[in-house]
């Protein structure tokens, strides 16, 4: 991605100058053409003409502003809300000098609202191009367009930290070929392949046409940093290191500054209790809503299930929760009775990683169950385990304890929150990731939580749902 920045850089002032234009010119129709919201008498009335000039000085003012603010300028991870406040604060701040300038000069010539709504008009048109410009970008980097390709040196937490973060955000621009380590005991992490050791470095940069290496070594091996930096400059490939600081992960670090001397401590757990009392508070209110307005499709669900094949309409199983606690989840039936009999004889049939047991055209799958496993509607039953407070609306994956018994100890960071109808795992691709991607999207969960992070997930779920991505 850094090799198109300059390109997309001029790109956006491109856009930005035109829709700055565009955005004037329909604040001065607003103003004195549907003359909204007093009527502007006519000796005051102002051809466009005269305002040429202004919007033309103000298009060169507010681009040299966005400049200086770092608007342009490509930041791996920012958020289009930090892109609006930053257009926000810069914006106002051109039209700010402007009004100023003019009013000192010629007070009574030119209408002052006609400022207020191009400065409302040029925030939101600006923001709306960097939404459907993200959407462009994100759809070609799937493609491999504008993609730094990467190498990881180190499969280790702090390499799986960045490997959670690239997978659960495409956004960012990487795509990593995978990863060396000199530990001959290590395998592939989930999709990442281990590719060999930190002394086949040279002929992997080569072979892979690498933009950038990532360097996630403890901190002890600063001999080793050292060489590899210098291999990986003498290919070409830039170089960026995480500090590992004691082995403490990322989400614990907090860094803060005396007079510019930085100082790092440590942040507390990534769920406080009063992070569990929000989350719990939005799981009783939105599980409560959904469970009343679902009430009427689970009674004819479960009229389905009844008339289709013999059996119990709710299927309970043993789950593990929050802090390995064993809980019954509910869903609805979707297989034929005696399945848990029948599954030791499919066990060559298995297409999941790790501990996990799937298969595409499972034959214990009753034909309703077929389709509210594609839907999900099999699930809706456990929106009274969130009001239980066995579950959340939205967290990992509830594991079965055979699945817990198997787990690394990375995995079983995922157990710290209570696990979701829902999750990031669910809106990344369902059945199609591997068990560690999987397990690395619930740890980017708990490290990133927030409120909004959850609504995302939610509003991300209908069209998961609805396409039918990776559910089986």
């Amino acid at each position: 991605m850094q090799k198109y920045a300059r390109v997309l850089m001029f790109i956006q002032i491109g856009i930005d100058f035109i829709l700055i234009n565009a955005a004037f010119a329909f604040a001065y129709f607003i103003r004195y053409e549907l003359r909204f919201p007093i009527t502007v008498a006519e000796a005051n009335y102002v051809a466009y003409t005269e305002y040429i000039p202004i919007t033309l000085g103000l298009s060169v003012g507010l681009l040299a502003i966005y400049h200086i603010e770092g608007i342009y300028n490509y930041v791996r991870g920012r958020t289009w809300l930090e892109e609006f406040y930053s257009l926000l604060t810069a914006t106002f701040t051109g039209i700010a000098i402007l009004v100023f300038f003019f009013f000192f000069f010629r007070p009574q010539y030119y209408s002052r609202l006609i400022y207020l709504y191009a400065g409302i008009l040029i925030v939101l048109c600006l923001t709306v191009a960097r939404v459907i410009l993200r959407g462009v970008l994100g759809v070609l980097r799937k493609r491999g367009y504008g993609v730094d390709r990467a190498i990881l040196v180190g499969g280790g937490e702090m390499g799986r930290a960045i490997m959670r973060n690239v997978l659960a955000q495409p956004g960012l621009g990487y795509q990593i070929t995978g990863f060396v380590d000199d530990d001959p005991h290590k395998g592939a992490i989930g999709n990442y392949p281990l590719l060999g050791g930190t002394d086949q470095l040279p002929r992997l940069l080569r072979e892979h046409n690498i933009d950038e290496v990532i360097i996630t070594l403890p901190w002890h091996a600063r001999d080793k940093i050292v060489r590899i930096m210098e291999i990986s400059e003498a290919a070409g490939a830039r170089v960026k290191i995480v500090p590992d600081l004691f082995q403490l992960s990322l989400s614990q670090i907090a860094v803060d500054a005396v007079g510019g001397i930085p100082l790092i401590g440590v942040k507390d757990a990534s769920f406080s209790s009063g992070a569990f009392a929000l989350k719990r508070a939005m799981d009783v209110l939105f599980a409560g809503i959904l469970f009343l307005l679902m009430l009427l499709p689970m009674a004819l669900i479960a009229l389905a299930i009844k008339l289709t094949s013999p059996g119990p309409i709710i299927f309970a199983q043993r789950r593990v929760g929050r802090g390995g606690k064993l809980f019954t989840a509910y869903k609805f039936r979707t297989m034929r009775v005696g399945a848990d009999d029948a599954k030791q004889a499919l066990l060559h049939l298995n297409e999941a990683t790790g501990p996990l047991f799937k298969i595409r055209n499972d034959p214990r799958i009753t034909n309703i169950g077929k389709f509210l496993r594609r839907t999900s509607l099999d699930e809706l039953p456990q929106f009274w385990n969130v009001l239980n407070g066995d579950m959340s609306l939205v967290g990992p994956r509830p594991p079965l304890p055979n699945e817990v018994a198997q787990y690394e100890d990375w995995h079983k960071r995922r157990l710290d929150v209570s696990p979701g109808v829902t999750g990031l795992w669910q809106v990344s691709g369902r059945s199609e990731l591997t068990f560690d991607e999987m397990v690395m999207l619930d740890l980017y969960y708990i490290e990133n939580w927030s409120p909004w992070l959850d609504i995302w997930i939610m509003l991300k779920t209908i069209p998961a749902l609805l396409t039918a991505r990776g559910a089986y």
